[in-house]
């Protein structure tokens, strides 16, 4: 039987609501380009502050140990203290944290501050997530929404690349600074635009704090454990990783028996959210993974500079324009599930064609795998979000985005320090051209897999679903264009 067709203006947005969608946007564009502008500054933190290469590591793992560990507890603090007290309050410790970052005189102070920064990251993302998931109607409004979000997103990530090269070359402080403006404008807009609420009702619901404690030493050891396997001994990582799973162990027989968990496991029961939340983490790991090694390939190996590497990557950003303009017409017409697994298979093609690579490619040969990368990008990200909350009890929105985030953080994780001991171990100890493009050969293997198990898993998605006809998929271009329509009026 095929689904009803949508109400006519049913993506329709008013303009509250577009304000309102351009105030998450802004701090998820936030989270992304903070990211992405430290990754092109770290050289220029070492030469200035004398750090370690294992201390420099540790300005971004920090960030990830702070992130990851936190995500679901912030979820779920999200549903029980409001979603726009815990949105603002967050907001306003990143801010503070990054202003700290920019004006660190030493290695442990930079440290502090990315944590505590990753850790207001960790509870003011689901919460933006879920102010979406509650305040857009589900079906087209709310995938329009979430695809404009995930788009942001991924500009976010893109456009750092290269503001955080060009930043860098006046001063690597500014990486830091320019955040903390951003966040002052968003937060100012924030106060204005997303309404109040009243206060959830928390009769019964008090926060379970063994289960908070017990998931987030488990994540976070888990995370540490991904973090050093490249660094330290096998021991040590063996020894982290079994009392992660201890403490993941404790959480989950803690959950079954407690009255208001943390994480209500019934919700594991969802078979689509499941699959996303495992495709999520492949696809993330092997995305960044494979940013990592063109990185290294670009500068080490060809000599690029910090400005030319980030101009060559610039084009994985096309995602930011067609998230919202080619995914929403793609969905409407194939539904999420097939739109996600044609994004995963470009991904599978990207990696596969950048194998090969040559210690002489022209940027034209590289090219192909680069725009096939960001076309994988806007095809999945968006879907994911859409099919990870699609179903949730309103009061779950926030737990429901936090397993996601968690998913998409601990997958980059994974990934970056997987292809860094693949290529660490490929290389061995000569420093010769060979050696070195031996190294990268090995490490491309790495997101290759990743992104063949997650097409593989996402392909369950398709079983049973029903072929979209001809009329519904002209239905769903009508209200699709409507949608555009509003999009290009609000600008």
């Amino acid at each position: 039987m095929s689904p009803p067709p949508p109400e006519p203006g049913a993506a329709r947005l008013s303009g509250r609501a577009w304000g309102v969608l351009f105030v998450l946007c802004g701090a998820i564009f936030l989270e992304g380009i903070d990211v992405a502008m430290l990754n092109v500054a770290l050289p220029s933190i070492r030469a200035d502050l004398g750090m370690s290469t294992g201390e420099l590591q540790w300005v971004m793992s920090a960030y990830v140990v702070g992130y990851g560990g936190f995500m679901l507890l912030g979820g779920r603090v999200a549903d029980l203290f409001g979603r726009r007290r815990m949105f603002l309050f967050w907001l306003t410790v990143f801010l503070l944290f990054s202003g700290l970052g920019g004006f660190a005189d030493d290695g442990r102070t930079l440290i502090a501050a990315r944590f505590v920064t990753g850790v207001a990251a960790a509870f003011m993302t689901p919460a933006g997530l879920s102010i979406i998931t509650t305040g857009f109607a589900e079906g087209p409004q709310r995938d329009k929404a979430l695809l404009v979000y995930s788009g942001t997103a991924a500009g976010g990530f893109s456009i750092g690349l290269v503001v955080g090269g060009l930043l860098t070359s006046a001063d690597w402080r500014w990486v830091f600074f320019a955040p903390v403006v951003l966040s002052f404008l968003i937060l100012v807009a924030a106060l204005a635009l997303i309404p109040k609420s009243k206060r959830p009702d928390r009769a019964g619901q008090r926060i379970d704090l063994l289960g908070a404690v017990t998931v987030t030493g488990a994540i976070v050891l888990l995370v540490l454990a991904v973090e050093g396997a490249a660094h330290t001994g096998v021991g040590q990582t063996l020894g982290t990783l079994a009392a992660g799973f201890a403490l993941l162990t404790v959480f989950v027989l803690t959950e079954r028996r407690a009255a208001a968990p943390l994480v209500r496991l019934g919700i594991l029961r969802s078979g689509p959210l499941v699959r996303a939340n495992l495709a999520a983490l492949l696809f993330s790991g092997g995305f960044f993974g494979f940013q990592f090694i063109a990185v290294l390939y670009l500068r080490e190996l060809r000599g690029w500079s910090t400005v030319q590497t980030s101009l060559a990557l610039l084009v994985i950003g096309i995602d930011a324009a067609l998230s919202p303009t080619l995914t929403p017409k793609l969905v409407n017409r194939f539904g999420n599930a097939r739109v996600i697994l044609g994004g995963l298979g470009l991904a599978v093609l990207s990696y596969a064609l950048f194998l090969p690579v040559g210690d002489d490619w022209t940027y034209a040969a590289m090219f192909p795998s680069f725009i096939t990368l960001g076309l994988a990008f806007s095809l999945t990200y968006g879907p994911l979000t859409i099919v990870a909350t699609e179903g949730i009890d309103e009061e779950e929105q926030g737990l429901a985005g936090g397993l996601l985030y968690t998913s998409f953080q601990f997958g980059a994780a994974l990934g970056l320090s997987t292809v860094t001991a693949v290529n660490v171990a490929a290389t061995g100890d000569g420093g010769s051209p060979r050696s070195l493009l031996d190294g990268y050969h090995a490490a491309l293997f790495v997101p290759l897999i990743a992104a063949a198990l997650a097409a593989l898993i996402s392909a369950f998605g398709l079983r049973g679903r029903p072929r979209a006809t001809d009329a519904d998929a002209s239905r769903a271009a009508r209200s699709t264009a409507e949608g555009a329509e509003t999009t290009g009026a609000a600008r």
